[in-house]
C-alpha cells in the first residue's frame, strides 16, 4: 500500500498543497489499492474511465501549481451507489435499476467536486440501503477488512470499508437508521449523522417524504469530517428541508476546546437493547474519559419507546410508492428479504399512521426531558460485534434475545427525532473487531457533537491504526 494512502484528509489536503505529493501520485495510488483489494473486499463497484481519472488529476495538479487550488484538491471521492452522480449507474444495488445512468450529480457530490475532488466511482451498498449488511445481487457481498468474514455494517458498508482499508481518502455516506454510525462502528472509522436538513438531499425524481435519511461524513478522524462538513452544508433550492448555513467552519469549532462543564448523560441501553458484555465494558470505561475532562456523567435510566417497527414500517412505505408500478411483474429481480419487506407497506392503514404519529410524539417529549437537562447523551452504538458478511444478525446475545431493532437498537431513535449523533472507536472487542461509542447532541448542534467527539479522540486516538492486510 502506498504510504500516501495512509495519511488521514487532513494530512493528505496538506501534502499536496504543499507540493509534497502530486494529485497523480494520489490518484495512481487509489486505483492501484482498489485493484490490489477488490476481490477480498468488494468495496468500489463501478468506476469512471481511469485515463478520465488521471486527465483529472493532472489538472488537479495544474490548479496547486499556479496556486489555484481549492479545499479538497485532487482528493479522489467514492460516491455511495445510492446517491447520483453524473455519468454513472446508480443502481440502489438492485436488479430493475442496474442500468439506470445518473444524468446530474446529486447536491452533496456536486459540492464536494466544487471544493475539488474527484469521483472515481461508487462503493456498494444493500439493495435501497434497507439492511445493515452490504449485499446485493448487482455487485454482491463487501466484506470487513478487520476480519474478512464479517460485514462492514450497512448501508454505508461499502464506503466504510473503503475508507477503513485505506482504499479511498474520501467517501459519502447516508443514514436512515444507523447507516453510517452502524458501519463506522463496525470497522472503527468516525460517522456522523447530521441533523435533519443539515447537509441538503435532491436533486429529487419524486417528492421526498420520508424524513429519517440525512448524508453525512464517514472518515478516518474527527477533523477529517469537519473538513467534509464545510464544503456541503447550507441550504439547496431542490430541498425543501434543508437548512440555512450555519455561519460557523466546523473544522475551526473542532480545533478549539469543548466548553467546559458539560453535563453528559450516559445510557448503556436506552432501556431495551440487549448490549454484548465487553461492548458494554468497554463504552462504560470509555464515557468516563469525559470526566477525566471536568464533565459531569450522569446515568440515564429508563428510555424512549421502541420504534424499530414503525420506522420499518415508514421505510416500506416510502419505498412501495417508489417501487409499487415494478411490481408484480419485476418482483423476482428484487432481493428476497427486501421485497418482502417492502410488501409490509399494504398493510398501513390510518389507525397504524396514527399509532406511530403518537409513538413518535412520544420519542420527540423523552428527547425534549432529556436534553433539557443533559448536553450530551451517550450510549454504545452497536450492541454486538458485526455479524457474518452474508448475514444473518443474531436473534440472541450471550443467551438473552435480541429486542426487534437489533442492530440499530441505539440508532433508529436519532433518525426519527433528528438529533445529530456521531460514534467514535472506543478499542476492540474480545473478538478483536472495533467498538463504538455513540455521541448524541441536541438538535442542530452538529458542531457540538463534532468538538466532544473530538475531545475524545485527543484521548483516546484510534489513527493510524487500520487494517491494510488482513
Amino acid at each position: 500500500m502506498h504510504e500516501l494512502l495512509g495519511l488521514t484528509l487532513i494530512e493528505l489536503t496538506q501534502a499536496l498543497r504543499m507540493r509534497k505529493a502530486s494529485p497523480v501520485d494520489v490518484m495512481d495510488a487509489v486505483l492501484a489499492r482498489i485493484d490490489a483489494t477488490h476481490a477480498d473486499l468488494n468495496a468500489v463497484v463501478a468506476m469512471y474511465d481511469r485515463d478520465a481519472l488521471r486527465r483529472a488529476a493532472r489538472a488537479a495538479e495544474e490548479r496547486l501549481a499556479r496556486g489555484a487550488d481549492r479545499p479538497l484538491e485532487g482528493i479522489p471521492l467514492g460516491v455511495k451507489d445510492l446517491e447520483d452522480a453524473d455519468g454513472l449507474v446508480t443502481s440502489q444495488g438492485s436488479l430493475p435499476f442496474r442500468d439506470r445512468v445518473a444524468h446530474r450529480d446529486s447536491t452533496q457530490v456536486e459540492r464536494l467536486r466544487a471544493a475539488g475532488a474527484i469521483v472515481v466511482g461508487k462503493t456498494n451498498a444493500p439493495e435501497f440501503g434497507y439492511t445493515a449488511i452490504t449485499k446485493n445481487l448487482v455487485y454482491g457481498v463487501t466484506r470487513s477488512p478487520w476480519n474478512l468474514e464479517r460485514t462492514p455494517g450497512g448501508s454505508s458498508g461499502g464506503s466504510a470499508a473503503a475508507m477503513a482499508a485505506n482504499v479511498l481518502p474520501l467517501v459519502t455516506a447516508s443514514d436512515g437508521g444507523g447507516s453510517i454510525r452502524i458501519p463506522a462502528s463496525f470497522t472503527g472509522t468516525f460517522g456522523l449523522k447530521t441533523s435533519f436538513g443539515r447537509i441538503p438531499h435532491g436533486p429529487f425524481e419524486h417528492w421526498e417524504y420520508g424524513d429519517t435519511s440525512v448524508f453525512g461524513p464517514l472518515t478516518k478522524t474527527v477533523e477529517d469530517a469537519a473538513l467534509f462538513m464545510d464544503q456541503v452544508v447550507g441550504a439547496s433550492p431542490h430541498d425543501a428541508n434543508s437548512l440555512p448555513h450555519p455561519g460557523i467552519s466546523y473544522l475551526d469549532t473542532v480545533r478549539r476546546p469543548l466548553p467546559s462543564g458539560l453535563r453528559i448523560g450516559y445510557s448503556p441501553d436506552l432501556g431495551y437493547a440487549v448490549v454484548q458484555s465487553d461492548v458494554a465494558a468497554a463504552v462504560d470505561e470509555a464515557v468516563r474519559v469525559f470526566e477525566k475532562l471536568g464533565h459531569h456523567v450522569e446515568r440515564i435510566n429508563g428510555g424512549p419507546p421502541q420504534l424499530g417497527r414503525e420506522w420499518g414500517f415508514l421505510g416500506a412505505f416510502e419505498l412501495a410508492a417508489r417501487l409499487h408500478e415494478l411490481l408484480p411483474e419485476q418482483e423476482s429481480r428484487f432481493g428476497r428479504g427486501f421485497i418482502t419487506g417492502v410488501k409490509m407497506a399494504w398493510q398501513m392503514n390510518p389507525e397504524i399512521w396514527g399509532k406511530q404519529a403518537h409513538m413518535r410524539a412520544r420519542l420527540n417529549d423523552w428527547c425534549a426531558e432529556l436534553f433539557g437537562r443533559v448536553d450530551l447523551l451517550a450510549t454504545p452504538t452497536v450492541p454486538y460485534d458485526p455479524p457474518p458478511a452474508k448475514g444473518p444478525f443474531p436473534e440472541e446475545t450471550e443467551g438473552r434475545k435480541q429486542v426487534l431493532a437489533g442492530v440499530a437498537s441505539f440508532t433508529i431513535p436519532f433518525n426519527l427525532s433528528w438529533h445529530p449523533a456521531a460514534t467514535v472507536r472506543v478499542g476492540l472487542s474480545r473478538a478483536k473487531l472495533p467498538i463504538g461509542m455513540q455521541i448524541v447532541g441536541p438538535r442542530h448542534r452538529d458542531d457540538l457533537v463534532l468538538q466532544a467527539a473530538r475531545a475524545f479522540e485527543r484521548e483516546r486516538p484510534w489513527h493510524p491504526v487500520w487494517p491494510t492486510t488482513w
